[in-house]
C-alpha cells in the first residue's frame, strides 16, 4: 500500500496531479486538484490510497489524512465507488458531514453528486457511530449557508484556478458573490466562473 507520495509537483489536470519522484511521474485523481495550484513546481505530500481492481491499479490522492480516511470509509458503503466518494469529498466540510450521519439527515447527505435517499440511508447505516472517534463532529444548520467553509474555501480555490488560467482579481471581483450563491465543487465552480467571464 502507498502510503503517501513526496515529489514535485509538475501538472495539474481537471481530475488528478503529477507527482514526479525521482524521475517516475505518478497520477494522483483528487478531489479538488486545483487545491494544490499554488505548489505547482513545488515539492508536496499528498497522502494516497491505492485502489486496486481486474483491469487497473490507480492512486487516489487527498491533501490531509482526514479526507483519505473519510474516502476510506466511504468506498466502504455499498453502493459507493472511488468516483462517488471523490464527489462527495469535493464539497464536503468533514465535521459536519459526520454530524450528519449521527444525526441521520438524510436530506443533509442528499445535497452530495450522486447521494439519493437510499444511499444517504446506506451511508447512515454503515458509518454511523464508526467516524466519530476520529473527527470532532459540528452543529449543521438546517438550511445550507452560502458562507459556509466548505462553499468559501471552494470559492477560493476556483478563484485561484481562474488566476492561474490568466484572470486578475479585478476581473474576478464582480462574479465571487454570484459564485458563493452556487452550489458545487471547485471544478464545477471553475466551469460556471468561465462561464460568467465569457458573459462579461
Amino acid at each position: 500500500m502507498i502510503t503517501y507520495i513526496k515529489g514535485e509537483l509538475t501538472a495539474i489536470q481537471d481530475e488528478a496531479v503529477a507527482v514526479e519522484v525521482q524521475g517516475i511521474g505518478y497520477e494522483i485523481i483528487c478531489p479538488n486538484p486545483f487545491v494544490f495550484q499554488s505548489l505547482l513546481n513545488q515539492e508536496v505530500k499528498i497522502y494516497t490510497y491505492h485502489h486496486v481492481r481486474e483491469d487497473a491499479q490507480l492512486l487516489y490522492g487527498f491533501k490531509n489524512e482526514d479526507q483519505k480516511y473519510l474516502f476510506k470509509n466511504l468506498i466502504s458503503v455499498s453502493g459507493i465507488g472511488p468516483k462517488g466518494a471523490l464527489a462527495i469529498l469535493g464539497g464536503v466540510d468533514i465535521p459536519e458531514f459526520v454530524s450528519a450521519i449521527e444525526r441521520e439527515d438524510d436530506k443533509f447527505l442528499t445535497s452530495f453528486p450522486g447521494v439519493g435517499k437510499k444511499t444517504a440511508r446506506q451511508i447512515i447505516l454503515d458509518l454511523k457511530g464508526k467516524l466519530t472517534g476520529m473527527f470532532t463532529i459540528g452543529e449543521a444548520s438546517e438550511q445550507p449557508n452560502v458562507s459556509s467553509p466548505a462553499v468559501s474555501e471552494s470559492v477560493d480555490e476556483a478563484k485561484e484556478a481562474l488566476k492561474a488560467l490568466g484572470y486578475t482579481e479585478k476581473e474576478l471581483k464582480p462574479i465571487t458573490q454570484q459564485l458563493q450563491q452556487m452550489d458545487g465543487t471547485t471544478d464545477e465552480l471553475v466551469r460556471k466562473g468561465l462561464s460568467l467571464l465569457m458573459k462579461k
